[in-house]
């Protein structure tokens, strides 16, 4: 009994102290600084060696400007402690009175105490680039190096360089590293994509480029032309990726492994050209008989996305060819799902489809490939309206792969299946729970069905033309093209001037588009951006409008303000990014 309470006064004792460290933190952030210098004492007293604690009294002091009070504080540290670190601190509280005399010749005791020890500098320089004395801490790093050259501090020196806007610097000293000590190249390529993409420097990104190339001319390793290929992914140059990544298999043809992911990537951002390219390469190039059937299956759904009526023949026979070819196995299971979808989806027969999927799960597969046949076969439940034999399918996907995507999928076709049936609270409820899954694809599909939902219950708590919305995105999945384009040009004649319009006139644009009527889709888009400025699909409606002038008409002067658009007023959209990188190569910046 006494053990219980002891432990019990503990976890007490730990939970008052999280709760009293959070509320000075609070009171810290509010700007709240008499209140948090008294909370940060108090924990100080009950941690007198946490270093934390008193930077943060120390910094109350002198947001107060009670400098000789910081003094103090800082003194008795240095006595107490002996950190030598303290001595910036005690500098820096003379910079803060503008004495920088004083302030210098602290610091340079601080610098001297690294050239007795140069493991000093980890607690020197990290207090140096908290105060952003950026100069401070990179000749901390420095005098170490001299001091023990066997010490390494190019990612901490990197950082500094980018700091200080000396992105040269920063770019060599990452490339140092990151040849160096190959474990770190994921964390310094984080840190690079961060000065390509979200900084959106252009000078940044030939710097880089030029020094990628310099380094795959000058050594020939691979590892530079890899380095590279990652270079042009980040900007979706999938073609220039690709030429990296076969000058790697010339040298060292033992895998198709980067090439595929290469391709996938091209595909998933409508790169059909690149990817076309790369898949053709690798069929040229491989007797693998996986790397082959994955490469054909990519290829023919790339004609599947792309086909009309009178090209189902042709890529039923090259599917057939296929199949004949390599057999029915656990290796061609995605031909014969993919021979099923098409059968189902396009064919009209899902009879045959269904037959195809039940053979395949007479084949010795996987618990995971499994879960896949049970997807497909779900899919062509749906598709003829047997939504509660449908559900079955999802559910036990869903039960039986929780923790995986494909867990994930199921339980968000579930919630989809819900919102067909127009049993939208239900598919409220299971949207509310996919918001936050692990994979983002699926979240953000769970999020825009979600709002769409709420959006239209709120004006409408009779849901009438939510009903009819999701009778036509029925249709869509389908695959009744004219049927669902028939329903939601209904809805815009019966609901106009209703929330339910933005999402409907995209609706119809994205469905122009499938078929290939892209000034039908234009003036769907149009109507968004010129009457529905404020509502959430505009950033889709202006993008979805410049790929079709920039990709499909070739009206780049049309493409061009749409794309600015997009890059001012829509930063926090998904197509931000790649509205930024095609526009610069429209207004002509030859240095991506």
């Amino acid at each position: 009994m006494k053990k219980i309470l002891c432990i019990t006064f503990l976890l007490l004792s730990i939970l008052v102290h999280a709760q009293n460290e959070q509320l000075a933190n609070n009171y810290f952030d509010r700007g709240e600084f008499e209140k948090a210098l008294i909370s940060y004492q108090d924990l100080l007293k009950t941690q007198m060696g946490n270093f934390n604690y008193f930077q943060r009294v120390v910094e109350c002091y002198q947001q107060l400007q009670q400098y000789d009070k910081a003094q103090k504080a800082i003194e008795e540290q240095l006595e107490r402690f002996k950190q030598n670190q303290v001595l910036v601190e005690l500098g820096y509280n003379y910079q803060l009175q503008k004495n920088q005399e004083k302030a210098t010749k602290y610091y340079d005791q601080a610098i001297s105490k690294i050239k007795k020890n140069a493991v000093e500098v980890y607690g020197i320089a990290y207090t140096f680039e908290k105060k952003a004395l950026y100069d401070y801490a990179l000749l901390a790093y420095k005098t170490a190096l001299e001091t023990d050259p066997k010490l390494s501090f190019n990612f901490q020196m990197a950082m500094l360089f980018g700091q200080q806007g000396n992105t040269d610097l920063m770019i060599e000293t990452y490339l140092l590293e990151s040849f160096q000590n190959p474990q770190n190249l994921p964390v310094i390529q984080n840190q690079l994509a961060l000065f390509m993409i979200d900084n959106g420097d252009v000078s940044f990104n030939d710097t880089l480029k030029k020094a990628l190339l310099l380094r795959t001319q000058k050594t020939q390793d691979i590892f530079w032309n890899d380095f590279l290929s990652w270079y042009f992914v980040q900007l979706k140059e999938y073609g220039k990726a690709f030429i990296q990544q076969k000058a790697i298999y010339k040298r060292k043809p033992d895998s198709f492994g980067n090439i595929i992911n290469l391709a996938q990537m091209a595909i998933n951002d409508n790169d059909q050209e690149s990817a076309k390219e790369i898949l053709t390469f690798v069929l040229d190039n491989t007797k693998d008989l996986d790397v082959l059937i994955q490469s054909h299956t990519y290829l023919i759904e790339m004609e599947i996305d792309h086909a009309l009526e009178k090209d189902y023949s042709a890529i039923t026979a090259e599917l057939d060819a296929l199949i004949k070819e390599f057999g029915v196995s656990p290796y061609t299971l995605s031909l014969l799902k993919l021979q099923a979808n098409f059968t189902a989806f396009h064919l009209k027969d899902s009879e045959k489809a269904k037959a195809i999927l039940k053979n395949a799960m007479e084949i010795p597969i996987n618990r995971n490939q499994l879960a896949e046949v049970k997807m497909e076969l779900a899919d062509i439940l749906l598709y003829e309206e047997k939504f509660n034999q449908a559900l079955i399918y999802y559910s036990q996907i869903d039960e039986e792969m929780g923790g995986d995507v494909i867990g994930q999928e199921a339980s968000l076709k579930t919630a989809k299946t819900s919102y067909f049936k127009t049993d939208f609270d239900w598919a409220s409820h299971q949207l509310k729970v996919l918001k936050s899954v692990s994979s983002q694809l699926i979240a953000n599909d769970a999020l825009d069905l979600f709002l769409l939902i709420s959006d239209n219950t709120v004006e409408d708590s009779t849901q009438v033309a939510l009903k009819k919305f999701a009778r036509a995105d029925f249709l869509l999945f389908q695959n009744k093209k004219q049927e669902s384009l028939a329903q939601f040009q209904l809805i815009l004649k019966e609901h106009k001037g209703e929330d339910i319009e933005p999402v409907t006139l995209l609706r119809i644009g994205k469905i122009y588009e499938k078929m290939g009527d892209f000034n039908n889709a234009l003036e769907n888009y149009n109507e968004i951006i010129t009457k529905h400025k404020d509502c959430i699909y505009i950033d889709e409606a202006l993008y979805f409008s410049a790929e079709i002038y920039n990709s499909q008409l070739n009206a780049i002067e049309k493409a061009k303000p749409l794309y600015e658009e997009m890059i001012f007023k829509h930063e926090d959209s998904i197509y931000f990014v790649d509205s930024r990188n095609k526009y610069r190569k429209l207004r002509g910046d030859t240095n991506l």
